[in-house]
Order: C-alpha cells, then sequence, then structure tokens
C-alpha cells in the first residue's frame, strides 16, 4: 500500500508540474512577447511575471495534492492511545487516503493489543496476589494458629511441661519468620541486589532443596559479561517461576540450574528429568516469562523432548549490547 501511496503522488506531483510548464510554454508561444538579443527592461519584467504566475500556479496545485499528507502528520502527532476511538477522517483525505486507512487500520490493532496486555497483566497481578493470599493463609496462619494454641495450653499446663510448649512455640516462631522471609524474598529478591545474580541464582536453588528434598545441579560458567539490573531482574524471575513449576508440575527428581555466555548474550537455562509437555495455555507462568524476556530484548525457548523432561532457555542481551 505504501509503495502505491508514493506512486501516485510521484506521478500526482509529475503530472501538475508538466501541466504547468506546458501551459507556461504554450502561453509563451501564443503570446506576441519576443526577447531580444540583447534583452530591455519590459521583456525581463514580462519574463519574471510569467515565471513568477507558473511558480504560483504550481505551488497552489501542489498544496491542494500535498495538504492532506501535512494534516495526516499533525493528526498522527496528537494520537494518543490512552483515549482509544481516536480516528482520521478518511474521506476528506484526496490522495492520501489510502494512507490514512492504513494507519486508522494500525491504531485498532494498537488499541486491541494494548487492552489485551493491560487484561493480561491485571490478570497476572490477581493471580499473583492470590498466590501469596494462599500462601500466607496455608503457611504463616497455620504456623501463627500453632503458636497461638502452645501459649493457650501452656497456662493449663504443669508448671514441668512450660517449658516443652515454651519451645515448641519457639520453634514454630522460627519456621513462622523463615516463610515470611521467603515469601518476602519472592515478591521482591533483595538478595539479587545485595550478593549479585550469581548467589541468589545458588540461593534459589538452596531454598529449593531444602524445601522439596529435590537435588539442584548448579552450572554457572565464569567470565559473564554484565547485564542492566532490569535483565538481572528477568533471569532471576523467570528462573525463579522455571523452579517453582518443576515442583509444581514437572514431578521431577531433579534439575539443573546453567548460566552461561553464548556470543553477546548470557544464558539461562533451568532443566528437569519430569514428565515434560509444558504448555503456555496451560497457565504454568511461561507465558509470562515470556513477556519478562520481551522486556529486555530476549528471547526464551521451552522443550519438551519425546523422552521426557522439559527445558527453559532464556538469552538475553548484555549490558551495552544493541
Amino acid at each position: 500500500m505504501r509503495r502505491d501511496v508514493s506512486m501516485s503522488l510521484f506521478w500526482r506531483v509529475c503530472l501538475i508540474n508538466g501541466a504547468v510548464f506546458a501551459l507556461g510554454t504554450t502561453a509563451l508561444v501564443l503570446s506576441p512577447a519576443t526577447v531580444s538579443t540583447r534583452p530591455v527592461m519590459s521583456e525581463l519584467v514580462v519574463l519574471v511575471v510569467g515565471l513568477t504566475v507558473t511558480v504560483v500556479v504550481n505551488a497552489l496545485l501542489l498544496r491542494t495534492v500535498l495538504a492532506p499528507l501535512d494534516r495526516l502528520a499533525g493528526a498522527m502527532d496528537s494520537v494518543d492511545l490512552r483515549e482509544p476511538g481516536t480516528r482520521l477522517d478518511e474521506a476528506g483525505s484526496g490522495p492520501a487516503r489510502r494512507l490514512v486507512t492504513g494507519f486508522n487500520a494500525m491504531l485498532e490493532r494498537l488499541e486491541n493489543e494494548r487492552a489485551t496486555s493491560t487484561a493480561r497483566a491485571l490478570r497476572a497481578q490477581e493471580a499473583e496476589r492470590q498466590r501469596i493470599a494462599q500462601e500466607l493463609h496455608d503457611e504463616v496462619g497455620q504456623s501463627l494458629t500453632a503458636v497461638l494454641l502452645d501459649l493457650r495450653h501452656t497456662g493449663d499446663a504443669e508448671p514441668s511441661e512450660v517449658a516443652e510448649a515454651m519451645e515448641r512455640a519457639r520453634g514454630t516462631t522460627r519456621t513462622c519468620l523463615e516463610e515470611v522471609r521467603r515469601i518476602s524474598q519472592r515478591l521482591r529478591p533483595g538478595v539479587l541486589a545485595d550478593l549479585g545474580l550469581l548467589n541468589s541464582l545458588s540461593s534459589l536453588a538452596s531454598d529449593l532443596t531444602a524445601r522439596t528434598g529435590m537435588p539442584v545441579t548448579r552450572g554457572f560458567v565464569p567470565g559473564l559479561p554484565p547485564l542492566t539490573p532490569e535483565s538481572e531482574l528477568v533471569v532471576y524471575r523467570v528462573a525463579q517461576e522455571a523452579l517453582t513449576n518443576v515442583v509444581r508440575h514437572a514431578r521431577a527428581t531433579s534439575v539443573s540450574l546453567g548460566l552461561a555466555r553464548v556470543g553477546d548474550s548470557v544464558v539461562l537455562t533451568v532443566t528437569d528429568d519430569g514428565t515434560g509437555g509444558a504448555d503456555v495455555r496451560r497457565g504454568t507462568g511461561i507465558h509470562g516469562m515470556h513477556e519478562r524476556a520481551q522486556m529486555v530484548g530476549g528471547s526464551l525457548t521451552v522443550a519438551t523432548p519425546e523422552g521426557g523432561g522439559t527445558t527453559v532457555r532464556l538469552s538475553v542481551p548484555a549490558a551495552g549490547t544493541p
């Protein structure tokens, strides 16, 4: 369409210029005006007037053709996707009508994509809040309930049983604090800023093994290029989500976590020996990982070979790489 519009305008301009010059030439041929070998002042005046009239007529005709393009450019500058429904007038666009039609279609697609992505982000936020609320209720809430029961029984217990009850309450409280720290770490990985990416990934692996008993093989290649803070956060979150999916869905007995350099990119791999069959449509967080990768100019692939298991591979460009 762009090629058709440009060719159409090109030929319109050529025809207008040709018509104006042909008209000027015809007027000179039919007029009684002549030019001497040494032009006199009256002849120069006629030539200047004729040239001025030719230029003015050419400019007026070109303005009628190109003015819709100027209006289109001005309308493009004023369009705001936060206020959907704005469309350009196609009826009064003249030769730029096809370009205006294409621009309106592009606005329609952008608004639909914006609405879809916003709704998806809201659903993801709500799902995350529900998950956190469930964890607080199931883990922290139960631990605090156990503390309350121990303290209540302490008042009715014999002196010899008080120490034992208090020790149970202290142990339960410590467990509760650990759960709160774990949930807080999932919400905001402060360890990432304090210890760096490699130590943060090691902490994720150690936490997974401590909670589930599943061994995590770590393979961190030295000499990694630096990443931007945003890219480090994406790598951390993708590793976190991938390990969580392994525990929840893969029915695996072991998992490997690797970080290496490939060209000008840093590649994270999370591989398990589970049942495989990961599907983005099943709501396992794979779609969210894809979106995180795209935010930093990276890419994410999920492979599930026939032999079983799943490999999540994230590639993000190093800092300073276009």
